[in-house]
């Protein structure tokens, strides 16, 4: 037998085979009763004829999920593929976390030799999860950014926003001679001011673990070397919070806007504090609107001194063309 006969009969043996296999795959597209077209009935876990109604096959698997989405959004959110990677974790939130509670599957307590079992798995993930000193820094950083930023009620984006730019700090070196404590006080500094959320050095200083002045060196040497682009803190930035926190009205906080975009236009904002002009025009909104607030309320909810409110207050009201109440 040649070699061109055995090729031949190998090609026919195939296209018997892709021919046989085409027609399997036609029959289970076509009802065996009328031929119609079959259809999947992924609610009723059926295959059915959409002619005649047969039911071909039935207890079908569902394998799509168990939850329904009707937004990309809320689709991303449900999705069952684990919890996506953020630079708020050392790891990014690639490694694997053992609960500390020590209660198996269905919820029963373990006895001592397995508790005592889990505590040294936990040391060891713990051991591995940080292999070096580099990655110790960066936990013990990002750490204390969640811990800051709790204090502080910030929104993830400027957690988010602080780890990147620790990690940014770490990556060029600049942390030889400063403590991580001030370097990741700084970032979040930075990244509340980046994102339009600022809160003043005093508010930083007094949830971080390092003094003021040390804060402030520390921020103006990081942006500096970072490149970062950060903008003047703006006044009116700082209004909705001193509103909420005196329980002022809409009136009042419109109020107190308008008297800062006075302020600007008439540039009385500049070279000043604008956390001392926001208190400023929260307390002279207030007595605008008539509501009851004093001095020493806006300046224990703002951390400025009653004197600069004082001297702030005349100021937007000479710039509003009115005199002082």
């Amino acid at each position: 037998m040649t070699d061109s006969t055995i090729r031949t009969r190998s090609g026919e043996r195939r296209s018997s085979e892709r021919e046989e296999a085409a027609s399997q795959a036609e029959e289970r597209e076509q009802c065996p009763e009328c031929g119609g077209r079959l259809v999947s009935d992924a609610e009723h876990a059926e295959t059915v004829c959409e002619d005649c109604g047969l039911v071909v096959d039935e207890g079908e698997i569902d394998r799509g999920p168990e939850w329904r989405a009707f937004d990309a959004a809320e689709k991303n959110e449900k999705s069952r593929v684990g919890a996506p990677t953020t630079n708020m974790m050392h790891d990014q939130g690639l490694s694997t976390n053992i609960g500390w509670q020590d209660k198996d599957a269905y919820g029963k307590s373990l006895s001592s030799r397995q508790r005592q079992k889990m505590q040294r798995l936990r040391t060891w993930n713990e051991r591995f999860r940080t292999r070096d000193s580099k990655e110790r820094n960066l936990k013990q950083a990002l750490g204390e950014i969640d811990r800051m930023a709790s204090a502080l009620g910030l929104p993830e984006n400027v957690r988010e926003t602080a780890s990147v730019i620790y990690r940014r700090a770490l990556e060029e070196d600049l942390l030889p001679g400063r403590s991580i404590e001030g370097v990741a006080t700084s970032s979040l500094y930075a990244a509340a001011r980046q994102a339009g959320t600022p809160r003043s050095l005093d508010e930083i200083s007094a949830v971080s673990r390092v003094e003021k002045d040390e804060v402030a060196r520390t921020y103006r040497y990081v942006i500096r070397e970072l490149g970062l682009e950060v903008q003047p803190a703006d006044p009116e930035s700082y209004v909705p919070r001193f509103a909420s926190d005196l329980e002022l009205s809409d009136e009042t906080e419109r109020r107190a806007r308008s008297l800062l975009q006075t302020a600007k236009e008439e540039e009385v904002h500049s070279g000043k504090s604008p956390v001392g002009l926001a208190a400023a025009a929260m307390y002279a909104a207030a007595l605008l609107t008539n509501e009851k607030v004093t001095q020493n309320d806006v300046s224990e909810v703002a951390s400025i001194s009653e004197v600069t409110i004082r001297n702030r207050y005349h100021e937007l009201l000479e710039a509003e063309g009115g005199t002082p109440v």
